[in-house]
């Protein structure tokens, strides 16, 4: 099997589920290659000290720019703060490696336009973004619904990303609560392409949006416990006309009390509708319809149906970390040179979501309906 030999830039969270997944790749089957992570960098030494005490020999330093000059490395996955994200996505693309992108994508809707100039500017690089929930199988399984024209006509769809830590007003602030740091965008920018991943996928674009947005703790303590200015929104309602007509309701909310983690997907249409939460990881709601008979829901619990198959038998259950391993699967397979089962988030779309959000912004400013450019 080829390895292919990555460098993380920002060894937070997100950067250690790359490197447990690359240490779980033999869970996948069949797969044309696998990523080895050769090099990190992180301008916080003791950041990577877990990279270095669970890859003995990896190359660590503060500089990203020697991770972009080393021959050795094809590929870049980098998870920064979002202001970071205009200059080092571009650098890495410049350098000719492929890039695993955070969203979203640029702190800004001119910094994602800058980002996407380079990607065209240099066609033979592979860039993609993370959103890792669409993969798992009830979502799969709508997005075939969706291929297939299961739906009929569709009615509306209501798609969301809802956190609830941010609950404890105690909680100290951090990057993703300043806008200097996080962008305008607020919970929009943290959460959203999770959301209109599936949408856009679909050619659901919104084509007007009204937005609600709620400051709901306008400071949270610092690190000396005094009370700092918290700038971001907290979440996010947005009403939008999709490009086919129907309505598309979508959410991202970092105080939505019970809510852990849970992201999902609706679509109701005239001939089936379908529900999927992460609340409820194996279960995904049908309703089929003829027209005069019954408006019954059916629930079905999925096993461990995925785009790329594992060892796992197919009547357990799937979880966070195996989409994760699925999305990078995916983007492994691309970078192999085949066409992936379930492409990740293009850069394009990630545009996209930065027009929505951008046009959300003036939404709230102005009380009023949106038309997105």
């Amino acid at each position: 099997m080829r390895e292919i030999k990555f460098g993380v830039i920002g060894c937070g969270l997100m950067g250690r589920e790359f490197a447990s997944a690359a240490a779980r790749w033999m869970h996948l089957l069949d797969m044309p290659a696998k990523p080895v992570i050769v090099g990190v960098s992180d301008v916080n030494s003791s950041a990577m000290e877990w990279f270095a005490t669970h890859h003995p020999g990896i190359t660590t330093t503060t500089n990203y720019q020697d991770l972009l000059a080393d021959p050795n490395i094809e590929a870049i996955y980098c998870a920064v703060p979002h202001n970071l994200h205009e200059q080092i996505y571009v650098d890495c693309i410049r350098a000719g490696k492929h890039l695993f992108a955070e969203k979203p994508f640029g702190i800004d809707l001119p910094a994602a336009q800058n980002i996407v100039e380079a990607v065209n500017q240099t066609p033979r690089v592979i860039v993609r973004c993370s959103s890792e929930f669409p993969f798992f199988p009830a979502a799969q399984r709508i997005a075939q619904m969706v291929t297939d024209g299961a739906f009929g006509q569709i009615i509306e769809l209501k798609a969301g990303f809802c956190h609830s830590s941010d609950l404890d007003p105690n909680k100290p602030i951090n990057w993703k609560r300043r806008a200097e740091t996080n962008g305008e965008y607020g919970c929009m920018g943290d959460l959203g392409l999770h959301v209109l991943h599936l949408p856009l996928r679909f050619g659901f674009h919104p084509k007007n949006v009204r937005a609600l947005l709620s400051n709901i703790f306008s400071t949270r303590p610092n690190s000396a416990g005094n009370p700092e200015n918290c700038d971001t929104w907290d979440n996010a309602i947005l009403c939008c006309e999709s490009a086919q007509g129907f309505p598309m309701i979508l959410e991202t909310k970092r105080i939505s009390p019970g809510d852990t983690d849970s992201w999902y997907i609706n679509i109701f249409g005239t001939e089936n509708s379908a529900e999927f939460s992460t609340k409820h990881p194996k279960t995904l709601r049908l309703m089929p319809y003829q027209p005069g008979g019954k408006q019954a829901w059916q629930e079905e619990d999925l096993g461990y149906q995925t785009a790329y198959p594992t060892i796992t038998g197919h009547i357990f259950e799937f979880g966070f970390s195996d989409a994760i391993l699925q999305m990078w699967a995916s983007f492994i397979d691309e970078l192999s040179g085949n066409k992936p089962k379930f492409q990740c988030a293009t850069p394009e779309e990630a545009l996209a979501s930065h027009h929505l959000f951008t046009a959300a912004l003036e939404s709230q400013r102005t009380g009023q309906t949106v038309t997105i450019a």
